[in-house]
């Protein structure tokens, strides 16, 4: 078993099929086939089950998945420590972030890291849960998790440090707003109102969820997994929005109008990271999150 074959078997993996990952590698399907079934006869078990033109993983093969990444992972950070010596400032940083904070803090640290490390190229990819995240940074898909929970999270074997925690806010589209101009409201004031939600499990749809149960009558008409699609819907006057404060430039910039809710409930917002073998890009772009803790921290206060 060598780093090759664990790179093409992952390839298979993350392109779901032999045809795509053969192209994303930029070698022919044959050559990708041979070495995949070489693998396997060297582990002495299948690692893919063909099922027309997909590879479904087997038992063997999901068990592989998550050393291969930990042994690529090392490798690159190997390969990235030499190039620091070399005094070379490029390379590729991959995390995952959930929708809220991938807004923001996101945006201000890749700002910030980009503009320290011109040469690196970040790979942002998206998680919707704080378990997806979770699970991202202990399989090593992803060096950096950045979530937002309902509370200060702690998890066993990995480094986390709580950037900040962001108050929910009302988003109001100004053209159906009957709300009077008040800068702050109380739960209750959303009663007779329209809202767009996220999907059970959120921050965000639990505060909706806990004044339906209070008996106020609000009437949620929208329903969406995608967040992005949240501050159309305003616009477009379906309803009024529950979200994040991370939201609230991108709202005010599209010409909406954002209200604090009382008694506020908080998203808390933390990165983690593998507590070993970090390339030293991860541990650059954690020095930058450190900063930004800091900085909010003293805002808090």
């Amino acid at each position: 078993m060598d780093i090759r074959q664990l790179k093409y078997f992952l390839a298979v993996v993350d392109h779901q099929g032999f045809n795509r990952a053969a192209e994303k590698l930029l070698i022919a399907q044959p050559s990708l086939s041979q070495t995949i079934k070489t693998l396997e006869q060297e582990a002495g078990i299948p690692l893919f089950h063909r099922v027309g033109r997909r590879a479904v993983l087997s038992e063997a093969g999901k068990a592989l998945v998550g050393p291969a990444r930990l042994v690529l992972r090392d490798l690159e950070a190997a390969q990235s420590a030499m190039a620091d010596l070399k005094g070379v400032r490029s390379g590729r940083l991959e995390l995952v972030a959930m929708p809220s904070p991938g807004i923001e803090p996101l945006t201000s640290m890749i700002a910030t890291y980009t503009g320290l490390y011109p040469g690196m190229t970040v790979s942002a990819d998206a998680a919707f849960t704080v378990e997806d995240v979770v699970t991202s940074v202990r399989n090593g898909s992803a060096e950096i998790g950045l979530l937002g929970s309902d509370s200060p999270i702690k998890v066993p074997d990995v480094d986390v440090i709580q950037l900040e925690r962001q108050p929910l806010v009302l988003i109001i589209n100004p053209q159906a707003d009957e709300f009077g101009g008040r800068e702050v409201l109380a739960r209750e004031d959303l009663g007779g109102h329209r809202v767009v939600v996220s999907q059970r499990g959120s921050l965000m749809r639990t505060l909706v969820d806990d004044v339906l149960a209070d008996g106020v009558a609000v009437e949620i008409v929208v329903e969406v997994a995608h967040r992005t699609s949240v501050l159309p819907l305003v616009l477009a006057g379906v309803g009024h929005a529950v979200m994040p404060q991370s939201w609230a430039p991108l709202a005010r910039q599209s010409g909406l109008r954002v209200a604090g809710i009382e008694p506020v409930s908080e998203l808390h917002v933390a990165i983690l990271s593998r507590q070993t073998n970090l390339t030293p890009a991860a541990r650059a772009f954690l020095e930058v999150a450190k900063g930004y803790a800091a900085t909010h921290a003293e805002h808090e206060r």
